[in-house]
């Protein structure tokens, strides 16, 4: 029974499948490889890589036999298994690279995790600079962006940065500074994604709420996942995508507000 349950890709190379200009989503699974100390390959710094996107996500894309077509990046490639969505490749790297805690149900505790930090500093700050529609650039829209970020940072905000404090503070968390079992998993990763982009975006909010000893937790996470031996060492490197005003995180002065 052993061997039916085998995985026919154990050995095979990761290959990362995402844009060569921003951090964006791919980020969180560059980070989970650094962590885990594990080789891969990455589109963004191969060359042609940006070839290989493209056929993925092409029209004329329709999969293969076992792998429907990604409808866009971040996509994983392991041996013959090609997947996409990014909680969907966290879910899948995470027990494979020593960052689920003990398996088992905790897969889906720390997905729980991981999901609510990309709902709330991910998916909704890209909407802050994208409220109307994504094929509007920022300044077709930017009256509603102000709009939308002046009742972001005042509510939203401290609403996801609460409940990170409350995670932290919880006794399934264990004896810290990690969110779940007392061991760094991916979801500690991408809440320090998360928030290190928010904190590009939104500068003088992010600070405010730092100085302000609310949340003194979720800023020790942020800086003990920084600290890291393999995470501080990539982070100053060329491998660690810049951010700019192009994907999820962007810095527009005019939008860098505190609560009103």
């Amino acid at each position: 029974m052993a061997e039916a349950h085998a995985d026919p890709n154990k050995d095979a190379p990761y290959d990362l499948i995402y844009w060569h200009v921003i951090p964006g989503r791919g980020e969180h699974i560059r980070l989970c490889f650094v962590e885990a100390g594990v080789r891969y390959s990455d589109t963004a710094f191969n060359e042609g890589g940006m070839d290989t996107l493209h056929a993925y996500i092409s029209e004329n894309n329709t999969g293969d036999e076992r792998n429907p077509p990604p409808l866009a990046p971040p996509i994983l490639k392991h041996g013959d298994l090609v997947i996409s969505q990014t909680p969907n490749i966290l879910m899948y790297l995470g027990p494979r690279l020593g960052l689920a805690a003990n398996g088992g149900n905790d897969i889906f505790k720390i997905n729980e995790l991981a999901l609510t930090a990309l709902d709330g500093l991910s998916n909704e700050v890209h909407n802050c600079h994208h409220p109307i529609a994504i094929d509007l650039y920022y300044e077709e829209q930017k009256e509603e962006c102000l709009r939308r970020v002046k009742d972001w940072v005042k509510h939203r905000l401290p609403k996801y940065l609460g409940y990170f404090e409350r995670v932290l503070a919880g006794k399934a968390s264990g004896e810290g500074p990690w969110l779940y079992g007392g061991v760094l998993t991916w979801a500690d990763l991408v809440f320090f994604q998360t928030l290190d982009g928010t904190t590009y975006f939104f500068r003088k909010a992010v600070a405010a709420a730092r100085k302000s000893g609310k949340y003194d937790r979720v800023f020790q996470h942020y800086e003990a996942v920084k600290a890291r031996p393999r995470i501080a060492e990539y982070l100053p490197s060329v491998h660690r995508q810049k951010y700019s005003n192009y994907g999820v995180y962007r810095y527009y002065e005019e939008l860098d507000v505190e609560a009103e």
